[in-house]
């Protein structure tokens, strides 16, 4: 199984001038724990996820700091803390040299990474361009699909299955966003969360239209009202 089986592919994104507040309001509305900022042509070039925005809450608490880490420091990591810390926009406090991932990459390669760097997801890339990302939870829901890791991806007409599913997902504007899907063998799994039973039975009709489509099982959670899309 490859990165491109599982990952998400309507992926939020935020630019380097975005606001702090504003990005704190979509990881709320979207129930995610991070976004990558890109430029004009979609290329990472940071992530700013909850741990920044929660490590800059506490060391805006903060008071003093150590003497000795003071003398461990120099002028110019003192002045990037100090940007991260007080900054405005995501160009200040994102963090930089994001680890990536190709779609041909495998998913336990990618878990391996994760447990190494210690971080919950990854950008997929494309020619350096944002095409989805990998998170955690992407590959439980691979590992719960019971499909072989070290297999060469999934069989052309599960791939074109799940391009159709994702396709649907992208283009009709009644789906929540961050919906994902295991194909295997024709047997479709829904990942994600819905804002309603009629949102539920939608999506399912839908999918069930799609050529190729045998099966469906139904992971879908329901949002609490106070989480749910205005």
């Amino acid at each position: 199984m490859l990165a491109k089986d599982v990952m998400t592919t309507e992926v939020v994104t935020v630019h380097t001038d975005s606001r702090v507040e504003d990005i704190v309001k979509v990881l709320l509305e979207r129930n995610i724990s991070a976004v990558p900022v890109v430029d004009a042509k979609r290329r990472v070039i940071g992530i700013v996820s909850e741990g920044d925005l929660i490590r800059r809450r506490e060391d805006e608490s903060k008071r003093s700091r150590s003497w000795w880490l003071y003398l461990l420091t120099s002028p110019e990591e003192r002045a990037r803390e100090y940007i991260k810390i007080h900054g405005h926009v995501a160009g200040d406090i994102m963090t930089r040299n994001v680890i990536s991932v190709t779609e041909d990459t495998p998913v336990g390669e990618i878990a391996r990474l994760l447990e190494k760097r210690r971080i919950k997801r990854v950008p997929v890339l494309r020619n350096g361009e944002l095409v989805g990302i990998v998170s955690r939870s992407n590959l439980l829901q691979g590992l719960a699909a019971r499909k072989d890791q070290t297999s060469g991806g999934a069989p052309p007409d599960d791939q074109k299955i799940r391009a159709q599913v994702m396709s649907l997902v992208a283009e009709e504007d009644w789906i929540v966003h961050g919906l994902n899907a295991i194909v295997t063998d024709g047997v479709v799994e829904l990942w994600g969360q819905v804002d309603s039973e009629d949102e539920r039975k939608a999506l399912r009709i839908a999918v069930e239209e799609i050529p190729g489509v045998k099966k469906i099982e139904d992971h879908l959670l329901l949002l609490p009202p106070y989480l749910q899309s205005p």
